[in-house]
């Protein structure tokens, strides 16, 4: 997980003025009508002594909103335009850390994506999107374990300690596959289980398996490869989803539809609340370095504002999310990958290709 702080590279990446969108009303699950636009400026914040240009879009409540995958696969790499095309997006931002240095292009951020957990991690600051509308923020730690239940009856308990990743070499873990991978796991060796509407279907040596629509696929790894023992052909098998904070807290995240996982959290009750290095940072561009940087706030309207500025501090991005009015604020991936569309243009030009994003509009496709 350390790399994950290794690889965010500052560069100051070129800006434009945005004008303003209009989009459609849209109806929430709350039968709340939200008839209003997509407002985009770029606004001047000054934090000690300095005056910032900061890039911003504000986005009403209850706009439809998921999380853009390159080529809608977890684990894979587009240009920031074409994922905006391919959703549909009025507005979008780049979301979670991933692995862009050499290694496969993972994601390191908690997603979710329509109700399904599409990876997990352990660090850093989670923004989630309700049914009804509402925006939440928080350190959010998710599990993924269950039991399964052979012919005696006999209920016995598993859990995976990744998703949707590509192992390393001589590894002792499992790590669950599910759609969101794509059609197969991508990677060879250990014992694969195939899981399909709840039963165990297959337990073989894993060849680059294929992952069914209906169920998901546990490869267990290194010494971990004895557990797969427990998973019979024909087994019944339950899967639970565990919902914590930092402090091992059950929190209400059941029914959040999307999620990215980046951080750290900037911002918590209109207050700076910075503290990247409990939340598991330790790279100096984090912590210490000033960079390109990406975030996105909750508004005390329930509103959500997207921001980019080309050089900052994390102490200063904190800052500049206070003043200009976040409720509660958290950065995402930057240097590099610090891109954001609104608009109709591009105003901040990414300067890799990215792996996942947040996408909003009238016309997000899911």
């Amino acid at each position: 997980m350390v790399r994950m702080f290794k690889r965010i590279a500052a560069a100051a990446l070129s800006v434009a003025l945005l004008g303003t969108l209009a989009v459609g009303e849209r109806t929430s699950s709350t039968a709340e009508a939200a008839s209003s636009a997509l407002r985009a400026q770029v606004q001047k914040v000054k934090v000690g002594s300095k005056t910032y240009s900061v890039q911003t879009v504000k986005i009403p409540k209850g706009t439809n909103v998921t999380v853009g995958l390159a080529n809608r696969q977890v684990g894979q790499v587009d240009n920031f335009s074409s994922i905006v095309k391919t959703y549909k997006a009025d507005a979008a931002i780049n979301g979670a850390f991933f692995e862009a240095y050499g290694g496969p292009p993972d994601p390191y951020g908690n997603l979710i994506i329509e109700g399904r957990v599409a990876h997990v991690t352990r660090n850093g600051t989670t923004i989630g999107f309700m049914k009804d509308g509402r925006a939440i923020m928080d350190h959010l730690h998710m599990s993924i374990s269950g039991t399964v239940a052979g012919k005696d009856g006999r209920k016995k308990s598993w859990y995976v300690t990744f998703l949707n990743r590509t192992p390393g070499e001589n590894v002792n873990m499992s790590i669950m596959y599910t759609p969101d991978r794509g059609p197969r796991v991508g990677s060879k060796g250990g014992i694969a289980v195939v899981v399909r509407n709840g039963k165990v279907v297959k337990r073989e040596v894993n060849n680059n398996i294929s992952i069914p629509r209906d169920g998901y696929v546990i490869v267990y790894f290194g010494t971990e490869k004895s557990s797969a023992d427990r998973f019979e052909v024909g087994a019944v098998v339950e899967k639970v989803i565990g919902y914590k904070d930092m402090n091992g807290k059950e929190i209400p995240w059941e029914n959040v539809q999307t999620a990215v996982g980046a951080g750290p959290r900037l911002v918590k009750d209109s207050k700076v609340a910075l503290n990247a290095a409990v939340e598991g940072f330790k790279d100096p561009k984090i912590l210490t370095a000033s960079g390109t940087r990406s975030g996105i706030a909750i508004m005390p309207d329930g509103s959500v504002m997207l921001a980019t500025v080309s050089s900052a501090t994390m102490s200063q991005w904190a800052g500049i999310m206070q003043k200009l009015g976040a409720k509660q604020a958290m950065n995402l991936d930057g240097g590099a990958s610090s891109a954001m569309y609104g608009g109709g243009k591009t105003v901040t030009e990414a300067g890799r290709k990215l792996s996942n994003t947040l996408v909003f509009g009238t016309n997000v496709t899911k």
